[in-house]
């Protein structure tokens, strides 16, 4: 009887838990149209050590091939990022050791001829964050927001380039 009670709580804690954290994710979406279309624009921005360059910092494929599932790059000498899935049109990045579970997704979608939309989207763990008031929690979001706009903007000027 002790050990049904024990496994009940711990089986409700376990419940508990994740309901709670699931509720502390984040996530960003940004968006940007590009006058160009996808076949055009995605070749020049989806070779994953193309954020490097389009950010100004230093990339290096550290383990696997650039563009392959299982791919590590390293941003700035300091950020490890493994890249976790990829489209024809997108790709999902993750940084395996970050506290905040943070994972990227860069993609692009054909709208006609002439156009596509350049998406950016970021999830992450508000609730691993050093400071936990809503405050901080939106302080850092919009900061984040911010951050990605402006690679955004600098992923669809290197989209556009004649």
């Amino acid at each position: 009887m002790t050990l049904k009670l024990a496994s009940a709580a711990l089986a409700a804690l376990a419940l508990s838990a994740g309901a709670a954290r699931a509720a502390d994710y984040v996530t960003v979406p940004i968006e940007t149209t590009v006058n160009a279309p996808a076949q055009a624009a995605w070749p020049r921005i989806s070779s994953f050590c193309a954020l490097g360059k389009v950010a100004k910092v230093s990339c290096v494929i550290t383990s696997g091939k650039d563009g392959q599932v299982g791919a590590v790059r390293r941003l700035a000498d300091r950020v490890d990022e493994l890249l976790v899935a990829q489209t024809t049109w997108s790709y999902t990045y993750t940084q395996p050791k970050s506290p905040i579970d943070y994972h990227g997704t860069v993609e692009i979608r054909p709208v006609d001829k002439g156009h596509s939309t350049l998406h950016y989207t970021v999830v992450y763990d508000a609730d691993a964050l050093p400071k936990h008031e809503p405050a901080d929690k939106a302080a850092d979001r919009a900061a984040r927001t911010a951050q990605f706009t402006g690679m955004l903007a600098a992923m669809k000027a290197v989209a556009e380039a004649k």
